[in-house]
């Protein structure tokens, strides 16, 4: 991710001009522009793949927009995750869900996973902090190339992929590097390895 030389925006004017274009989010009232690789594109969509996969084996009431913001209220941050995915229960009780593709609520929010990119103290520190504060209750930080701080993945750096789980008001980080099994709280019978993920960002040979 890139800081854009802009104004301040609130957060409704960042809705207003950005809301429906991929490329922004908001900080503090400050335009983050968003500049994914082709190899930050298929640790996603390999993410959202398999997620889907259990929600469809499950048959549960969850979903994975293509789109959406998550407005946090009170504030002028408005964030664009890489995955995540919803609970279509409660979209009854989102104010803003049947005009546009926002979220203020964390109950909304089964799980959310955040590709790391050049910004990443974004998504180990800022992100992490706000999640919980939201209540999302489960929240992946993919660090695919191990440019994480060693503070978050350890020594020596390698690709990691954090999952917090919130207990009470806090995230409980487990790491998982290699050929780990992920451990996840809201898809406990998932099947994928942290090499897996790491995988799809790598070049196919022919």
């Amino acid at each position: 991710m890139v800081q854009s030389a802009s104004k301040i925006l609130t957060v409704d004017e960042f809705i207003n001009h950005y809301g429906e274009c991929d490329r922004y989010e908001l900080i503090d009232g400050e335009l983050i522009e968003m500049e994914p690789t082709g190899p930050h594109e298929q640790v996603s969509a390999l993410i959202g793949r398999k997620l889907n996969v259990e929600i469809d084996r499950q048959d549960l009431s969850y979903f994975i927009p293509h789109r959406c913001l998550i407005k946090l209220l009170g504030t002028e941050t408005a964030f664009r995750p890489d995955v995540i995915v919803l609970d279509q229960t409660q979209l009854i009780h989102e104010p803003l869900w049947q005009q546009q593709p926002i979220i203020t609520s964390g109950n909304s929010i089964k799980l959310i996973a955040e590709i790391v990119s050049t910004n990443w103290q974004n998504d180990y520190a800022r992100k992490a902090e706000d999640y919980a504060l939201l209540g999302v209750s489960e929240y992946w930080i993919v660090d695919y190339l191990g440019i994480g701080g060693r503070e978050y993945i350890g020594k020596p750096k390698q690709p990691t992929a954090t999952i917090c789980n919130l207990i009470e008001d806090e995230y409980q980080k487990q790491l998982f590097q290699n050929n780990d099994q992920l451990i996840s709280s809201i898809f406990p019978n998932l099947r994928l390895t942290a090499q897996q993920i790491f995988s799809a960002g790598q070049p196919v040979a022919n």
